[in-house]
């Protein structure tokens, strides 16, 4: 069944490195969104119009960098087709929602439902890549805590590596209600007032219990899995249901959080469950050091007649739950406002005593066509843990940047044209990507945000902004600039700055005759402004289109621990005849970070 949608916000390349060869071959499956299983297959599928604000082209750069790309350390294949580890095989759905995590010593992985541990070349493993643990259900982190984040194993869960604790955070979102209990939550709406998510088990967290090593599953989702709309489609083609709230049951929705007590993510975890009355979707945790911040929203569709939108700022008790002891979770609605995005802190140098977490996202509403702005909107979110009473976010502050206009008008709209098949993919052109970065250089605080929009030549360009934040905590732009060197299409970026204040950014490009695969651009810390100055690597070159409509729905970035400066990403691809995406997981180091010896 499908629930109801809600709050939908409805060449030449210069210098290049790849780590693999273009392939042309295509792949026609039988994959179809949600949105339009009802229509006819024969609908023609109509584009939206490229078309870019006035002054959008003068923050352009037109051309590739001109330094040497970054260097490609490693590469290999995560979880997606043609995964096989110790659990077996890897069942995927679109889309992916990729997430990474990197500590001392392993990498990992988590598309959708599946998650996976692999090596890390250094104090422990001599090779990079090889699969420990996977593919296994990411609820198995969970196995022994009972309630939903046990019994359902849910899409969109993301994974963190906390470089301040040394720990592994792992978020799990429960979009099917429970029954019905008389502790849940009641009704939540819009207000200044952060509201308290009651615990979802008793006792919460109790010991800290190691990763269950399950034998090998079959490689079919089993019924328990829920995997979030917004058009998700399953590997088969079968829509698996929009993005909102379901009508029934009447219990609650949930958030799981799972915290490791060390850095070895094959545990042991301290387990947390807390009830949410509106649907969870979208997680995107940002760690900060007074709390994990995890913004979310209620859905893909108007929420009434007069709210547009509804998105939940939350936050956990960092400090309580790396001690293993009850903590709170505590959220706070915002109405017709974009996806919130919180700071993520890259490195270990702290933002200064109580300052608060900054939250950001694009201005415009797809809803009501508004595919156009001119501000990026900001938030200061502080969180009080002995009085929520004095927890507020202040804002939206709205940044003046470039003129943009979300790429083919936002999300779930059928943009970059595959070759040989007239399906076009999604762009999620209507929101800041995951990660908005922070770091902390000396007294400098600096924040790097990305998103895809509609360019000059009539493709799609990453703009990306470097923030800088005041001592008063004002956010202000010190430099932006939107990469289109062509006239094809980069979108669904991931940015992240390593500690000598390079910014890298990976993303996804394609547009016909090219099939969508990933790549990768920079800037060296002190090079001309508004200028991503090194060529454009190439990780993975696609060898197959899709015949689906979402693709991804974020790629991820991560810092690696052991030296500060690499920077590891992943993104999907089309193997040669395959039927469905692999994901392939690469590692940056860009010139002038040392990078300590292990």
């Amino acid at each position: 069944m499908i629930a109801p949608m809600r709050n939908a916000s409805p060449t030449p390349f210069g210098c290049l490195v790849s780590a693999a060869g273009l392939v042309g071959a295509i792949t026609l499956g039988a994959i179809g969104l949600a949105a339009l299983a009802r229509q006819a297959p024969q609908a023609p599928i109509v584009p939206p119009v490229i078309t870019a604000p006035a002054g959008s082209a003068a923050v352009e750069q037109k051309a590739q960098g001109t330094k040497p790309p970054a260097d490609i350390v490693t590469t290999f294949d995560g979880l997606g087709a043609g995964f096989n580890g110790p659990q077996g095989s890897s069942a995927v759905r679109n889309p992916s929602d990729n997430a990474l995590a990197v500590g001392p010593d392993h990498i990992v992985q988590i598309v959708n439902s599946r998650m996976a541990i692999f090596t890390k070349q250094g104090r422990k493993y001599d090779a990079t890549g090889r699969v420990l643990y996977g593919s296994v259900p990411t609820s198995n982190v969970f196995r022994g805590f009972g309630g939903t984040c046990e019994t359902t194993n849910n899409g969109d869960a993301v994974v963190r590596y906390d470089q301040l604790a040394n720990r592994w955070l792992i978020v799990m979102p429960i979009f099917r209600r429970a029954a019905a209990r008389p502790d849940q939550p009641g009704d939540w709406t819009a207000r200044d007032a952060p509201y308290l998510s009651p615990a979802g088990r008793p006792n919460q967290p109790g010991p800290a219990v190691p990763l269950y090593e399950p034998p090998p599953l079959p490689t079919a989702p089993t019924a328990t899995d829920a995997q979030r709309g917004r058009g998700g489609q399953a590997a088969s083609g079968a829509p698996q249901g929009a993005r909102g709230q379901q009508a029934q049951p009447t219990g609650p929705y949930a958030m799981c959080y799972a915290i490791s007590t060390g850095s070895d993510p094959f545990g042991p975890y301290y387990r947390y469950e807390f009830l949410r009355p509106l649907f969870p979707d979208y997680p995107r945790p940002a760690i900060w050091p007074d709390g994990y911040y995890v913004p979310t929203s209620t859905g893909d569709d108007r929420i009434s007649e007069t709210v547009t939108t509804q998105k939940h700022a939350c936050v956990v008790d960092r400090a309580r739950m790396l001690k293993g002891e009850p903590a709170t979770e505590q959220c706070i609605v915002i109405n017709d406002v974009g996806f919130l995005n919180n700071a993520d802190l890259d490195g270990t140098a702290l933002p200064p005593p109580g300052a608060p977490n900054i939250m950001l996202a694009t201005g415009g509403t797809q809803l009501v066509k508004q595919f156009e702005a001119g501000t990026i909107d900001a938030w200061q979110f502080h969180v009080d843990w002995a009085d929520p009473g004095r927890t507020k976010v202040t804002g939206p502050a709205r940044i003046p940047v470039a003129p943009y206009h979300y790429l083919c008008d936002g999300q779930l709209s059928s943009c970059v044209p595959q070759p040989g098949i007239e399906r076009r993919l999604d762009s999620q052109g209507d929101k800041l990507m995951s990660r908005v970065v922070y770091r902390r250089i000396g007294s400098r605080e600096m924040i790097v945000a990305v998103h895809a929009v509609n360019t000059a030549a009539g493709g799609g360009g990453v703009r990306w902004y470097e923030f800088a934040v005041a001592k008063d905590r004002a956010v202000g732009v010190v430099q932006q600039s939107t990469f289109a060197p062509d006239g094809f299409y980069r979108w669904l970026a991931s940015p992240a700055i390593d500690k000598a204040g390079n910014i890298g950014i990976g993303y996804t490009f394609g547009g016909t005759p090219h099939f969508a695969g990933q790549r990768f651009a920079g800037r060296l810390a002190g090079d001309p402004k508004n200028t991503l100055t090194l060529g454009e690597a190439v990780l993975i070159d696609g060898e197959a289109s899709q015949n689906a409509l979402r693709w991804e729905d974020y790629t991820t970035t991560a810092i690696d621990p052991s030296d500060d400066c690499t920077i590891w990403y992943v993104g999907d691809y089309l193997k040669k005849d395959a039927t469905t995406y692999s994901t392939r997981i690469g590692a940056f180091r860009l010139a002038g970070c040392a990078a300590r010896k292990q």
